[in-house]
């Protein structure tokens, strides 16, 4: 993105003639200033989530019985943020331009720093782990990379995995998102509609994501994935430089899309994370009703499903099978990759670099509808058989 203009081959090229030691050369280094950024940002975070009132919020029971209760402060906690930043700015007092200049470092700080996290997260584990659902695979690598606990807190009301999660790398995404529109205002005197287009889409998504926060401490990634390198890292780390990154191309390639084309891209990307909001929505509110709720319009489909805890008591789940999720096991994962895509596809097609987090994000999802399967599979045994008789498509209806 900085010293190959966002080119894929002029980075091949460079590493082939410098090698390795020219790779070192134009790495960046974490720096002091890099360093208060992220401090004042996690700190800043970390207040927020602690001290901001929410609505008490109980998430799953878990494997080993326990039920996690959260603060349900997402929203408010999006707004102060933005706010404070976009205040800070307006009356002087910060320029986010200085979070851009200083992008490399902060990463490169991010990068060695979010690994020394996840260290002291399986010293944690080893040491004063949070509650029962936690344990070793009895190999150190593993234990690091998926994590040693499922629910890591700090005292009795910071949970780890909230704040890595929702709250530094969610958050970070709308505050980059902006930091990157006011740079190229600040560079050009005026943002394109490209950047305008890139924004909002990111901005209504990472919206959305806050609005229905409390449902996603119901998913793999909380409910299922410990905390370790895997989720953590990439969370402090690959969420902020990775996921922003058709952003970040845009403030040094500003493209006039004309207002036809700028508005076509933009009600197509609203309506795909409409749709996969409306996913989430769905499967949550029919979960709140016990599945008495109405799913468009008509009472739900559904698949009554027991299974063991591995403390040996018998529970049962409530599996949909209509609505959007009549029509795939995951059918919410393609408007999540098409939304990805409407946000990107105003940098047009000059470089490949843009894309990469669509192709990432694509990779991953369709990674995680198998891990997910794999799990129910284990979980629920006959009745995900039943399931997938009756929703056969993983992702895309009628194709895979």
């Amino acid at each position: 993105m900085v010293h190959a203009d966002g080119s894929v081959l002029q980075t091949w090229d460079y590493l082939r003639q410098h090698g390795l030691q020219g790779f070192i050369n134009i790495w960046p280094k974490p720096t002091a200033t890099a360093w208060k950024i992220i401090a004042c940002y996690g700190a800043f975070e970390a207040a927020l989530q602690l001290l901001l009132p929410g609505k008490r919020v109980e998430g799953p029971i878990s494997p080993a019985g326990n039920r996690p209760v959260y603060k349900a402060n997402g929203v408010l906690a999006y707004v102060v943020t933005l706010v404070t930043y976009l205040g800070l700015w307006w009356f002087g007092i910060f320029n986010p331009t200085i979070v851009y200049d200083h992008l490399g470092e902060i990463f490169s700080a991010l990068i060695f720093g979010s690994f020394i996290f996840c260290i002291f997260l399986y010293i944690k584990g080893h040491v004063a782990p949070s509650s029962t659902d936690s344990g070793s695979a009895g190999n150190i690598i593993i234990d690091f990379y998926w994590g040693m606990e499922l629910y890591p807190r700090i005292g009795k009301n910071f949970d780890i995995k909230v704040f890595t999660n929702c709250r530094f790398g969610m958050m970070s995404w709308a505050v980059l998102a902006v930091t990157y529109c006011i740079k190229q205002y600040e560079t050009y005197g005026k943002v394109s509609d490209s950047m305008l287009v890139n924004t909002i889409l990111m901005l209504v998504y990472v919206t959305k994501f806050f609005w229905w926060e409390a449902g996603y401490w119901n998913t793999m990634d909380i409910a299922h994935d410990r905390a370790g390198f895997y989720i953590c890292w990439g969370c402090l780390v690959w969420v902020p430089s990775i996921y922003t990154s058709p952003g970040m191309y845009l403030v040094n390639h500003p493209v006039n899309l004309g207002v036809q084309l700028a508005i076509f891209i933009l009600v197509a990307g609203i309506l795909c994370i409409y749709i996969n909001y409306d996913c989430d929505r769905q499967r949550q509110e029919f979960r709140r009703t016990n599945g008495k709720g109405f799913v468009w319009g008509k009472a739900p489909s559904k698949i009554v499903a027991s299974y063991t805890t591995t403390t040996g008591e018998t529970k049962s789940s409530l599996l949909l099978t209509s609505g959007w999720w009549g029509l795939a096991r995951h059918f919410h994962y393609v408007p999540e990759i098409l939304g990805a895509f409407f946000w990107t596809v105003p940098a047009l097609f000059d470089h490949f670099l843009p894309y990469f987090y669509v192709v990432f994000l694509t990779i991953l999802l369709f990674d995680r509808a198998k891990r997910d399967d794999d799990r129910c599979r284990s979980k629920y045994g006959k009745y995900w058989k039943l399931y997938c008789d009756k929703v056969p498509s993983r992702i895309i209806p009628g194709i895979y």
